[in-house]
């Protein structure tokens, strides 16, 4: 997976515009702003990031809160969501739910995941999950979900926090804000992984030298292909490090889930095996 970052969601824009974007749509700029960029379902879990927000609100009471979600006029799962959360937010005036149709689209969330100070992707269950490594190739520090695709993208701490709970992420979200230092060189490091790992050209090329080991006759060694993260259940070609058991051998995507592993083994040893 990757993004293209020529498209407009992911091209460069200018920081001058995309504050003029924020304020014609009605952000204050001079209040810090965390944002979720995802589809408006119970599997990003918005009312926990509403519950994260709230509280770090009471250590940063000028805290703005943007939930910006894709809908479709057939998908009554989505509307049941989107109105659970204008009940849940209807009081607060920091609050803010945008979606695709009243206007916000590429551009606006391009705008979004520029300026927020932190971009959250809350999710319970997820894919790959490509709006993390958008938000990272825009320098902008993340707290998410160890979901999915999530922890792959964020391998040893590149881009942001991973989190697991509604307070964990509460607490992530506050570090950051207040540690700027470290949210901008967590923040470098997901743009630079990105750049190695998730951008279309990279992928191209992947597929390019597919194409080629197969018209020379060549394939990959089928061990490399049988190697799996335990922890994360990536597919893992070239192991970060690896960890020999009474069970056998298990190799990791990064050090971050080795050392899950080694803290409870017997977590992850059943969806290994």
């Amino acid at each position: 997976p990757a993004i293209d970052p020529l498209s407009p969601k992911n091209m460069d824009l200018p920081e001058s515009l995309a504050r003029q974007i924020l304020a014609w749509i009605g952000l204050e700029l001079d209040r810090p702003l965390m944002t979720q960029v995802s589809r408006f379902d119970p599997w990003k879990d918005p009312l926990g990031v509403i519950a994260a927000y709230r509280l770090v609100r009471e250590e940063v009471p000028n805290l703005q809160l943007a939930l910006v979600g894709s809908m479709a006029l057939d998908d009554p799962e989505g509307w049941e969501i989107y109105r659970q959360i204008m009940t849940e937010g209807r009081n607060d005036p920091l609050i803010h739910v945008f979606t695709n149709l009243t206007g916000v689209g590429n551009i606006e969330v391009n705008a979004f995941q520029r300026l927020s100070d932190v971009i959250v992707q809350k999710s319970i269950r997820e894919g790959f999950g490509l709006v993390i490594s958008e938000a990272m190739w825009k320098e902008t520090p993340v707290v998410a979900g160890r979901a999915g695709g999530i922890p792959l993208q964020m391998a040893d701490g590149a881009g942001g926090l991973l989190v697991e709970s509604v307070e964990g992420c509460a607490k992530a979200i506050l570090q950051l804000l207040r540690d700027s230092g470290r949210a901008e060189a967590l923040a470098r490091q997901g743009q630079e992984r990105v750049r190695e790992y998730f951008l279309t050209p990279r992928l191209l090329l992947n597929h390019l030298s597919l194409l080629l080991d197969l018209w020379k006759g060549r394939t990959r060694p089928q061990g490399a292909a049988l190697q799996q993260d335990p922890v994360c259940g990536m597919a893992v070609e070239q192991p970060a490090s690896e960890i020999a058991t009474a069970r056998g051998r298990y190799v990791f995507c990064s050090e971050e889930c080795r050392r899950r592993f080694q803290t409870d083994p017997a977590r992850y040893l059943g969806q290994a095996a």
